[in-house]
């Protein structure tokens, strides 16, 4: 079954403007950039997942596909892949839960130019899942890791927290990702001063949070991505590196999960709202 976060895959129009932003906001250089399918691509590689930064580029089908998410929907988050190491089972499992999906296929990768890298890759159907893009990714065939994204300054962000998305109907969203999918609940939680219920559904190293507003009524239709939520080991470097290289960031307070401390970055970020946050209470001084 699914092992873990794969990576987070975000559409954009402009993807040199897409990479500065970044590599200033991560702290950190992607470990690929490159072309194939009428698409370009930027990859940084966490200890955790990875990014994958999309834009259409010349002709190509995924171009086309790339295309058509940002005539429809703008820039954001296009898809979110999980790890299973075993697909083709992950896939048949599935498909006997309801998770309908194109079936696996073979991929080339060009993210190491020393070898030709093959890995399996299978898209499933959104309107088995809620409404969002989900992809399964198979580790690469010769079992060597994607090598990590450089660091560029102090501060740098260390791995993803979690992704959020925007629910209309929680019970669907366990339904899918628990019972279907098979992430590990942890929390289930509704905050009447928030006016939101929350779901914490945890894969390996990351988390996948859902929100649902208690102020309005359950419905079918389909599931929003919100931002993403990414950790730092020194929370004041981040915060000074951050705010220099451009971006609008609040301060640094408590976050609301106990010994935690964050800060948001308001606008500059490409595609996809950002929250920084360390573990740790403020030190003692």
């Amino acid at each position: 079954m699914i092992t873990a976060l794969d990576h987070i895959a975000l559409a954009v129009r402009d993807l040199d403007a897409a990479v500065d932003a970044y590599v200033r906001l991560l702290g950190r250089e992607p470990n690929w950039v490159g072309g194939d399918g009428g698409a370009r691509h930027a990859w940084f590689q966490l200890p955790n997942m990875a990014l994958d930064i999309i834009a259409p580029h010349g002709e190509g089908a995924f171009g086309d596909t790339i295309r058509a998410h940002l005539d429809g929907h703008g820039e954001g988050i296009w898809a979110m892949s999980f790890t299973a190491a075993d697909i083709e089972a992950t896939h048949a499992l599935l498909a006997r839960r309801g998770i309908a999906g194109a079936p696996p296929r073979s991929v080339r990768s060009t993210h190491d130019d020393r070898r030709k890298r093959y890995w399996t890759s299978a898209t499933l159907d959104p309107a088995t899942t809620g409404g969002l893009n989900l992809l399964l990714a198979a580790p690469p065939r010769d079992g060597v890791a994607w090598p990590q994204s450089p660091v560029t300054g102090p501060g740098e962000v260390t791995r993803l927290d979690h992704v959020v998305v925007h629910t209309p109907n929680p019970d669907r969203a366990l339904a899918v990702y628990g019972a279907k999918l098979g992430l590990d609940l942890r929390l289930d939680r509704s905050n009447p001063d928030w006016k939101v219920r929350q779901l914490f559904f945890r894969c390996a190293d990351s988390v996948v949070e859902f929100g649902a507003s208690l102020d309005r009524q359950v419905s079918d239709a389909p599931d929003r991505f919100g931002g993403l939520a990414w950790q730092v080991a020194d929370i004041e470097a981040a915060h000074a590196r951050i705010a220099s290289a451009g971006f609008d960031v609040s301060d640094v307070k408590t976050g609301r999960k106990p010994g935690t401390r964050v800060f948001t970055v308001r606008a500059g970020v490409v595609s996809a709202p950002a929250l920084i946050i360390a573990q740790g209470e403020r030190p003692s001084t």
